[in-house]
């Protein structure tokens, strides 16, 4: 999946969850590959990357109405971004960074809230620039969140236990379910012109969707990693054919995009920073699975001093990194979970491929015509490819629950939690007429999901296994 995966199971706190370390490896942590090496291993890392980081800002940027400018500026940013805090995780400069081979990459955690937000700012008369300032506000300002929590990290996993965190991973993935099918359908574009649900669109994005599922299945390691990048290919060829690809903006790109601090303005509102809050502690959480998982694959220690400063280094860097991302103009970074998998496949687990694949994303986001190809996917192909992943998200949500023990108390704090969280996706008009802090604090699925299961797992009487054991014996008659 994205960023999100089961790696959210570690106990930072006492033991870590027990890993395959690497056997195999031809390149370690500090051994330096020959450059041809290190850049063919470096593409591959990149390949595995590249739809998630570039996916998240086509959805919003088309939830939000902008133009192809404003759009293939974004997408540019969030390449070149991902490049410079690749690096700085890579790299570790100071106390940023894990030094491990992590790449960073848009998160998809975010892309609910974020809409949210947008859609909000919208509604309130803002003009899309206007909304863009307000989001790119609320998740520099969040980013806070995260730099602090990287200090207190061994007190984590009292606060969020997997059953916590894998019932709202599940409620990220099935609430952006709707956004996929709704993008698979031909978008909000379409919902206005008429041809919302057409029989183009529903048949280009259903194939799309069919051939992503063949290659996932497949034996073939090369096909399944690239199930995504293939399935959104065929169908921008096929788009190409039907004539539904408009190419117009290209010419009005330049060729080089600078990157502008700030382009768009910061600003701030409360009320729409409240979901972000617990977004940045579960991001903390998923980045320490991630982690974990990389040193694993790496045969760097998962356990010991040495493992924990990388940890809380790395997730210091997520959150300097989401800093840095809203300041040039694009959306929280994340570690990347897939490129554990590269790191297991090619045997190099060296952190100097790391800074190939910053150097390849930066130069890719300095090309603005990168940008305005990927602009210029139709909505029905973007969905077919995302419905996949939103499904792949809630799926390895399920595997984060299914871990552990499902006792009495588990299962009622993942039925209520779905229940409230994806209730508010299903009937979001139930706070049209609350107070502005009410309508954002719980008119999130995620926030709404999470700080039910929070609240829940907190309130709750957790019962020991001899308690249980002993209420399921009979009682003996005297």
């Amino acid at each position: 999946m994205t960023e999100t995966s089961q790696d959210l199971l570690v106990d930072v706190s006492e033991e870590v969850v027990d890993i395959p370390q690497a056997s195999e490896l031809l390149y370690g942590l500090y051994d330096k590959p020959p450059v041809f090496e290190a850049i063919f291993v470096a593409f591959q890392h990149v390949l595995a990357a590249f739809v998630g980081i570039i996916t998240p800002p086509l959805i919003i940027a088309s939830s939000l109405g902008l133009d192809a400018e404003n759009t293939s500026y974004i997408i540019s940013m969030s390449l070149f971004a991902s490049g410079l805090c690749t690096f700085i995780q890579c790299k570790k400069i100071g106390p940023v960074g894990s030094g491990l081979l992590s790449l960073q990459g848009t998160s998809f955690a975010f892309l609910g809230p974020i809409i949210g937000v947008g859609t909000y700012a919208l509604q309130g008369g803002r003009t899309p620039q206007e909304a863009l300032a307000l989001i790119f506000g609320v998740c520099f300002f969040g980013s806070a969140i995260e730099i602090i929590l990287s200090r207190f990290l061994h007190l984590m996993s009292k606060i969020i236990t997997p059953v916590v965190s894998g019932t709202v991973v599940m409620i990220i993935g099935l609430g952006l379910i709707k956004t996929g099918i709704v993008s698979l359908a031909g978008g909000v574009a379409a919902q206005k012109n008429g041809t919302f649900g057409s029989p183009q669109n529903l048949m280009l994005g259903g194939l799309v969707l069919l051939i992503v599922v063949i290659l996932t299945t497949s034996r073939n390691r090369y096909l399944r990693m690239g199930a995504i990048a293939i399935g959104l290919i065929v169908g921008y060829i096929i788009s190409a054919f039907l004539g539904i690809l408009d190419f117009s903006a290209l010419s009005k790109l330049p060729i080089i995009t600078p990157p502008i601090p700030f382009r768009y303005g910061l600003s701030f509102d409360f009320t729409a920073f409240l979901p972000f809050i617990l977004l940045y502690v579960l991001t903390a959480i998923e980045t320490v699975g991630d982690l974990t998982a990389t040193s694993a694959v790496s045969g760097e220690p998962v356990s010991g001093s040495l493992y924990m400063r990388r940890i809380k280094g790395g997730v210091l860097g997520d959150g300097v990194n989401s800093a840095i991302a809203a300041i040039l103009n694009t959306f929280p970074n994340t570690t990347f979970s897939q490129n554990n998998g590269v790191i297991q496949m090619t045997g190099v687990g060296s952190r100097y491929v790391g800074f190939y694949v910053a150097g390849i994303f930066a130069l890719l986001g300095l090309l603005p015509v990168v940008g305005g190809i990927f602009q210029a996917i139709p909505q029905p192909v973007l969905g077919g490819a995302t419905t996949v992943m939103f499904g792949s998200i809630a799926v390895a949500g399920l595997n984060i629950v299914s871990s552990v023990k499902l006792d009495r108390r588990a299962m009622i704090i993942v039925a209520v939690s779905l229940a409230m969280g994806l209730g508010v996706v299903y009937s979001p008009e139930i706070f049209n007429d609350k107070p502005a802090i009410i309508k954002n604090l719980f008119g999130s699925s995620i926030s709404m999901g999470g700080l039910t299961a929070i609240l829940l797992s907190w309130l709750l009487p957790n019962h020991s296994a001899a308690e249980e054991l002993e209420e399921a014996e009979p009682k003996t008659q005297s």
